[in-house]
């Protein structure tokens, strides 16, 4: 019987890295997609996760998520789909683990702050910013820049939303390096990644959400697929206290998310008649999803979720300041490029727009609380609301 389902991903197939390695710089018995997800753990950008917001903006409490650990939970919600639908793990777990990892410090309030201050540069991207740190940023290696992943690792991170028709300049400087073919869909595994991406921030969030006392069991029962799984979760144990069943609601969420994730793929797949992993690019449609029932009560979800929890008074008070502090960085670093540390003052450039693009290189790679703490350095106190 075969390891994998014959729309997979194979590693012996693989179109390669950007860069030969044929020379000496094999290492241990693993195969590429293995070499790929090692590579970024072993990175620097990726340790730097565990202390980058992913809900809450540099977070006291020890039992917050943050990118790294939520990272970590999507590779596991990812690993076990792949498996159950025959695909690729390590691949599944490499685009995992490396989703985030272009995520400047605060989460989405850092990158509008960044967005906005390259408006005359051409705006800033996470996504694209991911590959720019793979692919150029990181530098562990002797003869060239980046990790060096290969094709299918980059072209499953460049697409992993779908196709990518209107790419910003961080990614197109990527595929023009080594083109990725942005206008096709990408492998199972990369689509795979995605909505592990969605089933873990859709639940996990709700759990950080209850332990700050942003939402309530009482909002989160207004949610019909909440309601519904809180429903079941007290027929099984209808003898333990309420406040004790929160965890095994969102274990039951997760599962049931999960389930229909699988049958809705499966019946896809059949359905399309794919038998490789080319067909699955050309199939002209996303092959992993939820069933359209699900797709809606997610969907449901993720809009309580910002209304009541991202945009709650709390959270955009803290990502005010966070933009505040992502602007008076880069408004500095800007005018006084010496403030800069010195390996990244030596490769400042002198023309535009690259100049300002690598000041917000540096600012992108920032954890939450070196961000602070440098605006304190170079720009001054700050009062940080309740939240940070």
């Amino acid at each position: 019987m075969t390891r994998f389902a014959p729309w997979a991903s194979f590693p012996e197939q693989s179109r390669g890295r950007r860069h030969d390695e044929t020379k000496g710089l094999e290492r241990g018995p693993r195969d590429a997609f293995q070499r790929d997800r090692d590579r970024i753990i072993h990175s620097i950008s990726f340790r730097r996760l565990r202390h980058k917001t992913q809900v809450f903006m540099a977070p006291d409490g020890d039992h917050f998520r943050v990118r790294l650990t939520h990272s970590l939970e999507v590779a596991q919600i990812g690993r076990t789909i792949a498996r159950t639908l025959g695909l690729n793990e390590d691949l599944t777990e490499a685009l995992c683990l490396a989703h985030d990892i272009g995520h400047p410090p605060f989460g989405h309030a850092g990158e509008d702050a960044l967005k906005a201050a390259l408006t005359d540069q051409g705006g800033f991207d996470h996504n694209g910013h991911t590959l720019r740190t793979l692919t150029a940023i990181e530098r562990p290696y002797p003869r060239w820049d980046g990790l060096n992943l290969t094709w299918e690792t980059l072209e499953g991170l460049a697409k992993h939303n779908g196709p990518v028709r209107h790419p910003g300049w961080a990614l197109r400087e990527a595929d023009a390096d080594f083109p990725l073919d942005l206008e096709s869909h990408a492998s199972l595994e990369a689509q795979v990644a995605a909505l592990a991406d969605d089933i873990a921030y859709d639940n996990h969030d709700i759990d950080d959400g209850l332990r700050a006392g942003l939402l309530t069991l009482d909002q989160m029962l207004a949610v019909p697929l909440v309601a519904r799984g809180w429903d079941v979760a007290r027929a099984k144990f209808p003898d333990v206290a309420p406040k004790r069943l929160a965890s095994e609601l969102i274990r039951s969420q997760i599962g049931v998310m999960v389930n229909d994730l699988v049958a809705e793929t499966r019946r896809r797949i059949a359905e399309s008649g794919v038998g490789d992993v080319a067909d699955v690019r050309a199939a002209g449609r996303a092959l992993v999803g939820f069933s359209d029932a699900m797709r809606v009560e997610e969907r449901d979800l993720k809009r309580f979720m910002y209304a009541n929890l991202y945009h709650h008074p709390r959270q955009l008070a803290a990502a005010d300041a966070a933009h505040g502090i992502v602007k008076g960085l880069f408004a500095a670093y800007r005018a006084d490029p010496a403030l800069l540390p010195e390996e990244w003052r030596e490769r400042l450039p002198e023309a535009e727009p690259e100049r300002s693009r690598h000041i917000a290189d540096f600012i992108a790679g920032m954890t939450d609380r070196y961000a602070v703490r440098s605006y304190q350095q170079i720009v001054g106190p700050i009062d940080l609301p309740e939240g940070f």
